[in-house]
C-alpha cells in the first residue's frame, strides 16, 4: 500500500484587520452585502409625483383672519394663560385700560378643561379699515360672549380698540356677586 501524504501545512492565522466582525447584537460573523440604493421616500414608483419633495396631498398651511387671531389672543389673555401686558402692541385707545380692569377677574377662567373659541364672527365696515367681532367661548358648560374692535391703523396693521366680554368692559367695572 502505497499512500502519499499530501503536505498540508496549517493556514495562516487571519489578522485581527481581516477579520469580519459581528455587529453588536447579532451572531453572524458573515459580511453584510451591500443595501440596493432607492430614492428617497422608498422604492422606486412609491414617491408622490410632482416636483422634487412636493407632496401634493399636503394643503399649504392656512393663515387665521385677524378676527380669529385676535379673538385667541384675547381668549388666553381673559382667561388668565396671558397677562395683559402681551396685548400692549395689540391695542389702541381704551381698549388696553379695559384689559387691565377686566383681566385681573381671568372671566374665562375654567376650573376644567382650557376655554374654546367656538365662534367668531365679523361685520366689517365699507371702508374695511374697522372690523366689528363677535366671539362664542366655551368655558366648561357654559358659554360665555366677548364682542370686539379692531381698526387697521397707517400701517396696515390691526388693532384691538374694544373690548366687552357679557357686559364687562367699555366702562363697565366688573361686579362680585355674593
Amino acid at each position: 500500500m502505497n499512500t502519499t501524504l499530501a503536505s498540508t501545512a496549517p493556514a495562516p492565522a487571519p489578522t485581527p484587520a481581516t477579520t469580519p466582525q459581528p455587529h453588536p447584537g447579532t451572531a453572524s460573523t458573515r459580511p453584510r452585502a451591500p443595501r440596493p440604493r432607492t430614492a428617497p421616500g422608498g422604492p422606486a414608483g412609491t414617491r408622490p409625483r410632482g416636483p422634487a419633495g412636493a407632496h401634493p396631498r399636503t394643503a399649504p398651511p392656512r393663515t387665521l383672519p385677524p378676527h380669529t387671531v385676535f379673538a385667541e389672543r384675547l381668549l388666553a389673555v381673559l382667561s388668565g394663560e396671558r397677562p395683559v401686558h402681551w396685548m400692549l402692541g395689540h391695542t389702541v385707545g381704551e381698549a388696553y385700560e379695559q384689559l387691565v380692569r377686566i383681566a385681573p377677574e381671568t372671566p374665562l377662567r375654567s376650573l376644567g378643561p382650557r376655554p374654546v373659541l367656538r365662534r367668531c364672527s365679523v361685520q366689517v365696515d365699507a371702508g374695511r379699515t374697522a372690523v366689528e367681532a363677535f366671539a362664542t367661548i366655551a368655558t366648561g358648560p357654559r358659554v360665555r360672549a366677548m364682542a370686539f374692535r379692531l381698526e387697521r391703523g397707517a400701517d396696515q396693521r390691526w388693532r384691538c380698540a374694544a373690548v366687552e366680554l357679557d357686559g364687562l368692559g367699555a366702562g363697565a367695572a366688573p361686579t362680585r356677586h355674593a
